[in-house]
């Protein structure tokens, strides 16, 4: 099991690089960052721009994995993201894990003007976007014209660091994101899909992998050449509200087939309001964590 942190985004550098800083002292194995130009409602408060961030923390480390959790289509075109993952992957020596996603309602979906999309709409341009931004990682001088999207002429060069290009963990809970996760994905990652109670949550995690099981094989799609994240704070209970309840959902999440687990860096108040204290004892016992 390898087990990764969210670090938001919302202190200035001159915190928050402590944070990044200590994860990889820790030995976490990976690091994340939120993809948004505001959440919910710490939009009212500090926020920084992820790939800036992710850039500094690349800078200040040499051996954790970093990576958006999750970038989407609601503000990005994939000719101006794929410069921007190609220079990251580039800083970071190949440390980058792309997350990527549909993209929800809220801040991000209306900042720019627009309308918010309907569901499906939301997965038929999270589709194209997808395609796209996987065509021009690979290649070079990529025409398209799509629905959502056009390019003309789009340049990768020199290309990523890792080949052919850097993995992309899809987030997906729907038939038609998973098909996606099975066609581009190197790793799926989920919040499950709701419930009301801890248990209701774990139901759900349990059918959604069955679900992505099923579509790997629908694809002919080998299982073990996908990794699979579970977001463990998305449950109606904080995942480091003891390192003892921590340790039990890594065991729940291994038994369903997890290979990942991500949890987020304790905040003062709302949003995983915890303690740091509860953190530090984790990142001691990671090296048993890991042999669920």
């Amino acid at each position: 099991m390898r087990i990764g942190i969210v670090i938001l985004p919302d202190q200035r550098w001159s915190e928050a690089q402590r944070r990044w800083r200590q994860a990889e002292d820790w030995g976490f194995d990976h690091a994340w960052t939120y993809d948004h130009l505001g959440w919910r409602e710490l939009v009212n408060g500090p926020w920084f721009d992820s790939m800036s961030t992710l850039t500094a923390a690349a800078l200040v480390t040499s051996r954790i994995r970093l990576g958006t959790l999750v970038a989407s289509p609601n503000f990005r075109h994939p000719a101006a993201f794929a410069r921007q993952v190609t220079t990251l992957d580039d800083i970071s020596n190949g440390r980058l894990l792309l997350g990527i996603g549909a993209g929800g309602i809220g801040f991000d979906a209306t900042v720019l003007g627009g309308d918010t999309l309907p569901p499906r709409h939301r997965v038929d341009r999270f589709g194209e976007f997808t395609e796209l931004l996987d065509l021009v990682l690979r290649q070079d001088g990529v025409t398209w014209r799509g629905e959502w999207f056009s390019v003309v002429d789009a340049r990768n060069n020199p290309g990523c660091v890792q080949v052919p290009r850097v993995p992309f963990v899809v987030a997906a809970n729907g038939p038609r994101s998973m098909r996606l996760v099975a066609r581009f994905g190197q790793g799926w990652v989920t919040t499950g899909a709701g419930g009301d109670d801890l248990a209701g949550w774990w139901d759900s995690v349990a059918a959604l992998s069955a679900r992505l099981d099923a579509t790997l094989d629908e694809a002919g799609r080998d299982p073990a050449t996908l990794d699979r994240y579970l977001l463990l704070d998305a449950a109606p209970v904080f995942s480091l509200t003891s390192a003892t309840f921590f340790a039990d959902a890594i065991e729940r999440a291994a038994r369903l087939g997890f290979t990942d687990v991500v949890t987020h860096w304790p905040r003062l108040s709302s949003w995983y309001a915890g303690d740091e204290n509860v953190l530090a004892e984790v990142a001691e016992r990671l090296p048993e964590l890991r042999r669920v």
